[in-house]
């Protein structure tokens, strides 16, 4: 499979490398179908693919191609753009995509914490249930912050290894 770049590929070894890489995704709770196309599109040198270049790299259907995006859109780990001329859809993958992941993540942390202080109000504060309830709240408290401090690190790591735009194409 030689890419936009004309860099000749081993085809067999970038679908091995797919296919491990989506399994390590798998071990960390990304379904395997989304897991696949995730992949793909990582290995593909400007990040974009149709529906039917997915579905040919990874033999699978359309309707499987249609599914794991969509799960992997409302993850924020790939977008999904009109094809230029057409009304074909084509799927994008960022640089920042880990960013992006992480970022709604770190929602999802704040609503967990709305959740754990109306448990903490309803239970009580002094009960066995409610400290462990304000144990976890102090964790995901801390994650959030730790993760806000991260990711200004990351940025700026970025910018000097990768300058402003980083790894898109």
């Amino acid at each position: 499979m030689a890419e936009q770049s004309g860099t000749a590929r081993d085809p067999e070894a970038v679908s091995k490398f797919v296919e491990h890489f989506a399994a390590q995704l798998v071990e960390a709770g990304l379904p395997r179908m989304p897991a696949r196309v995730f992949a793909a599109l990582l290995v593909s040198d400007d990040g974009v693919l149709t529906s039917v270049e997915l579905s040919e790299r990874l033999k699978i259907s359309p309707a499987a191609v249609s599914g794991a995006v969509r799960y992997l859109a409302r993850q924020h780990m790939v977008s999904r753009e009109r094809e230029p001329g057409s009304r074909r859809e084509r799927y994008r993958v960022h640089g920042d995509q880990w960013y992006e992941a992480l970022t709604n993540r770190d929602a999802v942390i704040r609503r967990w914490e709305g959740a754990l202080r109306e448990g903490i109000a309803s239970l009580g504060g002094e009960t066995p249930a409610g400290r462990r309830l304000a144990e976890t709240l102090a964790f995901f408290e801390f994650v959030e912050k730790e993760l806000e401090a991260m990711t200004e690190r990351w940025r700026a790591r970025r910018e000097e290894l990768f300058g402003g735009d980083g790894a898109d194409a």
